[in-house]
């Protein structure tokens, strides 16, 4: 069985026992950190000419899991690199903090004497989430107003591959940015 759908772990009104010490370890909720699918947050190349900026918005509370957050982040880069080859900076404004926890149950005869069910159930760590709330930015891409049009395609693929509703907010100035 693979892993359970984002539904499962998506609503905001949870609580996060997701306290993690290396320096105390006893004093961590959860004992053993799940490894994070999402390793790279800076893409492209910072450069001072450009104009525009485009950033994909949350519009509600929502937990994100990083495997949803990295898949979203190599298709936007991906359409990117292809079309607008080293003309843009993407970085990923999130980091999977939340640890997502499974009560794991066995189902079929005979599965009673193994498991005691949903007594004292806190579950194993599996997963590391981001939680974004609303109005905060989950990527931005710096580029040209020539590259406007790529942006946008980039960010509504992207938005294909995370759960939740997200739109995309545009910030054109005449000055440079990231000097």
């Amino acid at each position: 069985m693979g892993i359970r759908p984002g539904r499962s772990v998506r609503d905001m009104d949870k609580v996060a026992w997701t306290r993690f010490s290396k320096t105390k370890p006893r004093r961590s909720y959860i004992k053993a950190m799940p490894h994070k699918d999402l390793n790279v947050f800076r893409m492209g190349a910072m450069k001072p000419g450009y104009t525009t900026e485009f950033d994909l918005v949350c519009e509600g509370d929502i937990i994100l899991r990083d495997n949803a957050i990295e898949s979203a982040r190599q298709t936007a880069n991906k359409h990117m690199e292809k079309n607008t080859p080293m003309a843009y900076y993407f970085i990923v404004r999130v980091y999977p903090h939340h640890v997502t926890r499974e009560n794991k149950m066995i189902s079929g005869a005979g599965a009673d004497r193994l498991q005691k069910g949903m007594r004292q159930s806190f579950g194993r760590p599996v997963d590391r989430a981001a939680r974004v709330n609303k109005g905060q930015p989950v990527f931005t891409i710096y580029t040209i107003d020539a590259n406007a049009g790529h942006a946008r395609a980039a960010f509504t693929k992207a938005r294909k591959k995370l759960s939740g509703s997200f739109k995309i907010k545009t910030r054109i100035t005449g000055e440079r940015i990231g000097t």
